[in-house]
């Protein structure tokens, strides 16, 4: 436990000079009110009373008065050699909260018209145990720690306006040239440090670019399924979300251009679909490239898991194939790395540069200086490639795992979806089984799986689950995919194949989002 040597800051007390009470009566009537009040906690410790005269600038006699009334009041206690505390006595004899005191569940808050709207049609967020077979979970446990404990130390013990100062909003200049220089060598991306901008997540680049190009009413094509962190960030943009389908070869342009003939912006994750997992075909992309350029649109392009293409070399980036500079590429180092980074970058297009810049610096404060440094560094000595290359090897022996418990113990109710690329596939359900029904019941026994209806905005045509493989060990999968079996068979034998569980309005269900 950490000792604070000072004491609790007591700058709510204040004193009237000129009053007709001594200080020494002020200080104590305000210590009385912190202490019966709850503010100071039964067993915390007060500050000393040399520390308290040099705060209130007052005689140490008189620290040491208001102490000697509230100790004789029973509400302060001296422990020799550790310093003074609210009494333990009050444990028992202070009183609960009122009931007044703590807001009514029912009370209603007054929300902007704008998220008002979009709040209705936000998608849930996915659950995030490290349990079987919960998606987007990286394989901490291959994660080279060493190596980052150690760009950590020499980061914190750089010179401390270094480490300590405000960072630059558009990001570390380290960072934003290691980045460029992996997307050129890796993505095929032929980007300056320049266009690239570090952020605080994916999420915070899907923000930025809906307020920088984006009105509301704008038609934005989005991908039905699609990602719904990014979906979320649109609409409480205020567009209107244009849903177009996928199928085998990616997002479906005919049909958007059929919806939406004259929309703003396109958002697509080529690479590895989400949550479905096609790869866009040469001939979509340039279809999509076309249809934007036609129209004067942007495309962002979401490269939330491409690095990990498993079987072959990586398909070639949307934005490498890019002439007209429509597209927006942005990534992540949540999935390459770790969630809890909070950091991501996107790659604007070089027309676009001063104008992404400008809202940066408007309303960005930037990611701490220490962390892209270390990010930095770790990309820059090799460590990245290495980490990439280990997971692309580790993800496919963890994808393989699954493709056999699926075998043994989910056929033929479950079809799993092969998959070459990425941190999770899908698997198809028999007719008679209910995706939300089955997802209910296997979280009873402990396994997160999501149906792919929750990532859909129109009704959709063959649901599924979608099932992360990525953050467990075979034996993990093994165990998840025996209770999954459990979760199918408890249900077949209660006749409860289809339908809605008790206690779950339609509103509720993942795909009424």
């Amino acid at each position: 436990m950490v000792k604070r040597e000072e004491g609790a800051l007591l700058q709510s007390i204040v004193l009237d000079r000129a009053g007709e009470h001594g200080l020494s009566v002020q200080i104590c009537a305000g210590l009385r009110e912190l202490i019966l009040g709850g503010t100071l906690k039964v067993g915390e410790r007060l500050p000393a009373t040399r520390t308290l005269a040099q705060e209130f600038r007052v005689a140490r006699t008189t620290i040491v008065e208001s102490f000697e009334r509230l100790a004789a009041e029973g509400l302060i206690e001296t422990r020799v050699g550790s310093g003074t505390y609210v009494s333990q006595a009050l444990a028992n004899e202070r009183p609960a909260p009122a009931a007044a005191a703590v807001a009514a569940p029912t009370a209603r808050v007054k929300l902007a018209q704008a998220m008002n709207t979009a709040s209705k049609l936000f998608g849930t967020r996915l659950p995030h145990q490290p349990r079987a077979f919960t998606t987007a979970m990286p394989a901490f446990d291959a994660f080279p720690m060493a190596q980052w404990a150690r760009l950590s130390g020499k980061h914190w013990r750089k010179a401390r306006h270094q480490v300590l100062g405000y960072p630059d909003p558009h990001g570390a200049r380290p960072l934003r040239q290691a980045i460029a220089a992996h997307l050129r060598l890796n993505r095929g991306i032929a980007c300056e440090w320049q266009q690239v901008f570090v952020v605080a997540g994916a999420q915070q680049a899907f923000h930025l670019i809906a307020a920088t190009l984006l009105d509301p009413g704008d038609k934005v094509w989005f991908e039905d399924p699609g990602a719904i962190g990014a979906r979320n960030s649109m609409i409480q943009s205020g567009v209107e979300i244009v849903p177009v389908p996928v199928d085998e070869a990616g997002l479906v342009v005919e049909e958007g251009l059929r919806r939406a003939p004259e929309f703003r912006l396109a958002f697509v994750t080529p690479a590895h679909q989400q949550p479905l997992g096609a790869k866009m075909s040469l001939e979509r992309r340039l279809a999509l490239l076309d249809a934007a350029e036609a129209n004067g649109a942007w495309i962002i392009e979401d490269d939330w898991d491409g690095e990990f293409c498993f079987q072959g070399a990586p398909m070639a980036t949307l934005t490498s194939i890019d002439r007209s500079g429509r597209v927006i590429y942005v990534g992540t180092f949540s999935k390459t790395l770790f969630p809890s980074l909070r950091l991501g970058f996107l790659v604007a297009p070089s027309h676009l540069v001063e104008q992404i810049g400008i809202c940066l610096e408007a309303f960005s404060p930037g990611v701490p200086t220490a962390l892209q440094g270390i990010v930095a560094d770790f990309i820059v000595e090799g460590h990245f490639a290495t980490h990439v290359r280990r997971m692309r090897k580790l993800y496919q022996e963890r994808y393989q795992a699954l493709e056999e418990a699926a075998r043994e113990y989910l056929a033929p109710d479950l079809q799993v979806v092969p998959t070459q690329t990425g941190m999770h596939t899908v698997a198809f359900l028999r007719d008679r089984l209910d995706a939300v029904v089955l997802t209910q019941a296997a979280a009873r026994r402990g396994v997160t799986v999501a149906p792919i209806s929750r990532f859909c905005l129109e009704p959709v045509a063959r649901d599924g689950l979608v099932l992360g493989f990525s953050g467990f060990t075979p034996a993990e999968i093994r165990a998840g995919a025996r209770d999954l079996r459990g979760s199918i068979d408890s249900l077949a034998a209660g006749e409860n194949w289809t339908g809605v569980s008790a206690g779950m309005a339609l509103s509720e269900r993942p795909n009424s989002s």
